[in-house]
């Protein structure tokens, strides 16, 4: 029985070597190389990759810059970063800003037309900038607008700061200066600057707040000069300023402002456009937001030094301002602090709504101010229509205001494009 048990011990002990030895065979069999198994193996130089395999592909992460049309930064569902090299956005894809868009100098935009941007309501930090050597190419059609709007299920103005072009044509707030938001600089000697193009473009839920003297407007031209094509602009439910010009020389042709919170058309340092045409702005019956005085138009040059050159001496051709709410607006026209204008064919119209009564204006247009008046050389031809008071205008400076019957103001029907229904004047 004690030799049985000591034979089969001597089987176990010569089985489990033979078996390690197997195992020490195995061990030493260099395994073929394979793309995906996750291990670095065979003549592979990394995992999965090199060697035997075709070399893997290096990923490449976000860093807040877009330097070319494939850069992961153009991400459509998180739209944000510098862009510092020529890029389009195409009208097949759901584009969504969710964050500041900064196009740096040398750097073209390109957005075709057609094309709708979805804003994610974030205030002040989701904006669209041009900043100065920068270019933005946005020419839409009549049929194919472009759109930029806000993302949210409950659209508000203020959802998203807005649209902004920073230039090199002339200011008077010194050579140059520094945006009042976005920190961007603009101004300068280049009168024919160009910041690129704008065409049928429609920017919605604008104005987000920083501050009670820092706003974003829905479109904002800072120092842009007369190179720059501006036509067929309309800005819908903004929460300050619908259209503000700080300087330069940039003029605009057919110029929509619906429900501004704050003023319809703005200026400042020193804007002295001179080829203006069609500018509308509504506010309609039932929208009562406002800020403190809201104004159809609000025109300055220099506060600190009303004779500033360059003066603000802007030229407009066909304008209609039209009031349906029942708030009462500051001015319908305020001209002041060393501005001049020239307007003709303008219809300045308060009209209630049906069964409703009418809203009103402290005044009709006042060229006064505590911190300067408007210059002697601006000229208004206007036709006041509904409850809008002709005879409220005060002129302490002698400027050549002409209230007449029959003006047809700006012509509503370039407008279409938008989709908004511009209400009637009768």
């Amino acid at each position: 029985m004690m030799k049985k048990i000591k034979f089969s011990l001597t089987v176990l002990v010569f089985a489990a070597i033979m078996t390690g030895c197997s195992s020490d065979d195995d061990l030493n069999v260099t395994p073929t190389a394979s793309c995906s198994d996750g291990i670095q193996n065979g003549t592979e130089t990394g995992v999965d990759c090199g060697g035997s395999c075709t070399p893997c592909e290096n990923q490449a992460q976000k860093d807040g810059v877009i330097d070319s049309q494939d850069d992961p930064d153009l991400d459509p569902a998180d739209l944000k970063g510098d862009v510092t090299a020529d890029i389009t956005l195409d009208a097949n894809t759901a584009w969504t800003l969710t964050g500041s868009l900064t196009v740096k100098a040398g750097a073209t935009l390109t957005i075709d037309p057609g094309t709708t941007i979805m804003a994610q309501p974030g205030g002040t930090n989701v904006y669209i900038a041009i900043e100065q050597d920068a270019l933005i190419d946005a020419e839409g059609t009549a049929d194919e607008p472009i759109v930029i709007t806000s993302a949210a299920t409950n659209k508000r103005s203020g959802d998203w700061g807005g649209l902004i072009l920073a230039g090199k044509a002339p200011i008077n707030s010194g050579t140059t200066a520094e945006a009042e938001v976005v920190g961007l600089t603009y101004g300068g000697t280049e009168a024919d600057d160009s910041s690129g193009t704008l065409k049928y473009v429609k920017v919605e839920y604008t104005g987000a707040r920083i501050g009670g003297e820092q706003e974003f407007n829905g479109i904002t031209f800072y120092g842009v000069g007369s190179g720059t094509v501006i036509e067929n602009i309309a800005v819908l439910n903004g929460d300050d300023d619908g259209i503000e010009w700080f300087g330069g020389t940039v003029s605009v042709k057919n110029a929509l402002v619906v429900n501004a919170k704050d003023d319809w058309f703005d200026w400042t340092e020193g804007w002295a456009g001179k080829g203006n045409t069609n500018f509308f702005g509504v506010r309609e019956f039932g929208y009562n937001d406002v800020t403190e005085d809201p104004r159809g138009i609000e025109a300055d040059s220099n506060s600190s030094n009303n004779d500033a050159s360059p003066r603000s001496n802007p030229t407009i051709d066909g304008l209609t301002l039209l009031h349906q709410s029942q708030i009462e607006m500051a001015d319908m026209i305020k001209i002041r602090r060393g501005s001049s204008a020239t307007i003709t064919n303008g219809v300045i119209a308060i009209l209630a709504a049906e069964g409703e009564d009418p809203g009103s204006a402290s005044d009709f247009i006042d060229l006064t101010d505590g911190s300067g008046a408007a210059a002697a050389t601006t000229s208004i031809n206007v036709s006041a229509v509904g409850a809008a008071d002709g005879s409220d205008v005060k002129n302490e400076v002698g400027a050549t205001i002409t209230v007449v019957d029959g003006n047809t103001g700006a012509d509503a029907s370039l407008f279409g494009w938008t989709g908004y229904t511009i209400p009637t004047i009768e």
